[in-house]
């Protein structure tokens, strides 16, 4: 899918420009905000999908790999990794299951639970994880277009925003 044109102006600074003038002063600052952070989603979701499209991979299941990745045995039980991550056990099944199909992931009892099961990475999802944060370190997180103090300063107004909302304590 082709990228959409660039605009001669600030749609969203228009909408906000717009709630001021209808009379909705109060809401106005933050709906520009709530909208520019959507669609700043939408930019990111898409050069990181572009990328990871090239390899195969979603980045639901690069999340799932880098925790794995980052974990001490390169191993971790499914239920843990939906907390983690902060999604529905039902698409981190989805998300390992596609995985292991790929021979990235195994599925392998724990060790001390009988109840419970282990998805670990394997030495051919531990080369893709790192080739994929390669790229995207290289092609998107190393390059947003703000400096190392713009991006921490985001990153604490953001924090502020999720913790609000109640995403962690």
């Amino acid at each position: 899918m082709p990228e959409p044109k660039s605009l001669s102006f600030d749609p969203i600074d228009e909408a906000r420009r717009q709630w001021n003038e209808h009379g909705w002063t109060d809401a106005a600052d933050g709906m520009a905000v709530v909208t520019s952070i959507v669609r700043a989603d939408q930019i990111l979701l898409a050069r990181i999908d572009a990328i990871l499209r090239e390899i195969d991979l979603t980045f639901a299941r690069y999340e799932l790999l880098v925790l794995l990745d980052f974990s001490r045995r390169g191993a971790l039980p499914l239920g843990k990794m939906g907390v983690r991550l902060q999604v529905h056990p039902a698409s981190v099944t989805n998300a390992v299951d596609r995985l292991e199909q790929h021979g990235l992931v195994e599925r392998v009892p724990h060790p001390d639970d009988g109840r419970t099961t282990l998805a670990t990475l394997t030495p051919a999802g531990r080369r893709l994880v790192h080739q994929a944060t390669r790229l995207l370190n290289a092609q998107v997180f190393a390059d947003l277009g703000l400096d190392d103090d713009e991006q921490r300063q985001l990153f604490a107004l953001l924090r502020k925003v999720r913790g609000a909302a109640g995403d962690f304590t």
